[in-house]
């Protein structure tokens, strides 16, 4: 099979996924092109070698519609000849955008694709879109759904993840991608997002609480006890009956922030790299995609991951760097405590509870920021991987070059 490199990875700021953020003027498809037009100012190449764009969104609806993917292919002056094909697994569409764009190079099908995601929670709110994973009363007897904010409690109870726990990771988030801003680590990939007029909207994550601590969250309500109230306990309860009662210790503070954002990687054989003039940055290794018990839902990213590593014959202890999406903080704390990992070595940047989950774009933006981070501290190897709603996994391995 063809080795598949990533040549560059770009993203815009994330913004405040509220009318009153930085990017709730700039439309879907408007990042995007702002995406697209940077990585051909990067790098002068012809877009015609570009055989596909291939973009996560989680509510592909309205603004973000009818294949977003192309008409941002379009509005961007594109190649007529590059294709553009959009694609929804929740949590995990971005990574799976990646993955996807992977197999089309390393199948010998594809030379170059571009590929990511992008997510306007300020215009378009999660659950939108509807489905019967949410709206069928049947499917959801069937199925024992609960919210996802239930679920993260409930992995929290059986944990054993206090409150302080969980508001001490997420302190740490903020803290790390404080520092990182501090230090100029995202500088690399991030693209300023302006108006028609060329005035900024947004530079930088606007999320970030750098003053975040243990006392401080401790002054948030639980999000989801009232929810519990409703039924949604006593439906986790049913299925999970070692467990008395759910501690609702999930907030706002201690779950990823809701933002807008987008990314593209620039993903492509050796030779198509050599067309282009480009030099790749990292080789993508393997990637795994799993289904998991989906009323809990959040408990993929481990068996993703060791499906992933198991391929190539490694180990979590194999891996330089982690990158596990901050969902919610039980999330990343439970992998890797499953995996054996240093927490150390997890989100060395901060994430999403820092600086926001703008669903659709997350895995591949994930994917970009351990690329960086692999060749500022001259590591070699990093794993991306999310939970996904409905009870999925999704994992990539990349290698620095």
């Amino acid at each position: 099979m063809t080795e598949v490199y990533i040549y560059d990875a770009v993203r815009t700021p994330r913004g405040k996924g509220k009318k009153d953020g930085g990017l709730h003027q700039a439309t879907p498809v408007w990042l995007l092109r702002t995406l697209l037009k940077e990585l051909q100012h990067r790098h002068p190449f012809d877009t015609a070698l570009v055989d596909d764009v291939v973009l996560g969104c989680v509510t592909p609806i309205g603004e973000q519609g009818a294949d977003i993917a192309r008409t941002a292919v379009l509005d961007a002056g594109w190649a007529e000849s590059v294709a553009g094909v959009t694609l929804q697994r929740y949590c995990g569409s971005g990574l799976e955008a990646v993955n996807m764009a992977t197999t089309k190079i390393a199948s010998g099908m594809e030379d170059m694709v571009v590929a990511g995601g992008v997510e306007s929670l300020s215009r378009w709110p999660m659950g939108s879109d509807g489905g019967a994973w949410y709206m069928d009363p049947r499917i959801n007897d069937l199925l024992g759904f609960i919210p996802q904010g239930i679920s993260a409690d409930l992995l929290a109870t059986l944990e054993g993840f206090s409150r302080e726990d969980l508001d001490g990771f997420a302190a740490e988030s903020h803290r790390r991608a404080a520092h990182a801003w501090k230090e100029g680590r995202f500088d690399k990939s991030i693209v300023a997002v302006k108006d028609l007029n060329g005035m900024t909207l947004l530079d930088r994550d606007e999320t970030i609480r750098p003053g975040s601590t243990v006392d401080s969250m401790a002054k948030l309500n639980p999000s989801f006890e009232q929810m519990g109230q409703m039924g949604f306990d006593a439906t986790a309860l049913a299925k999970y009956t070692t467990v008395e009662k759910i501690n609702h210790v999930h907030h706002a503070g201690n779950s990823s922030g809701i933002v807008d954002g987008a990314t593209l990687l620039l993903l492509g054989s050796k030779e198509a790299g050599i067309r282009a003039g480009m030099k790749p940055r990292a080789r993508v290794r393997m990637a795994s995609v799993i289904g998991s018990e989906p009323t809990i839902m959040l408990t993929g990213p481990t068996t993703a991951a060791l499906k992933a590593l198991g391929k190539l014959g490694m180990k979590p202890a194999d891996i330089d760097l982690w990158e596990i999406n901050e969902a919610f903080a039980a999330v990343p704390m439970k992998t890797a405590r499953d995996l054996g990992v240093s927490l150390d070595r997890v989100n060395v940047n901060g994430g999403a509870i820092a600086m926001g989950h703008p669903l659709g774009a997350t895995g591949a933006m994930l994917c970009g920021t351990a690329l960086d981070e692999l060749e500022r501290s001259g590591k070699s190897t990093a794993l991306t991987t999310l939970c996904i709603g409905a009870g999925m996994g999704i994992a990539t391995i990349i290698e620095r070059v």
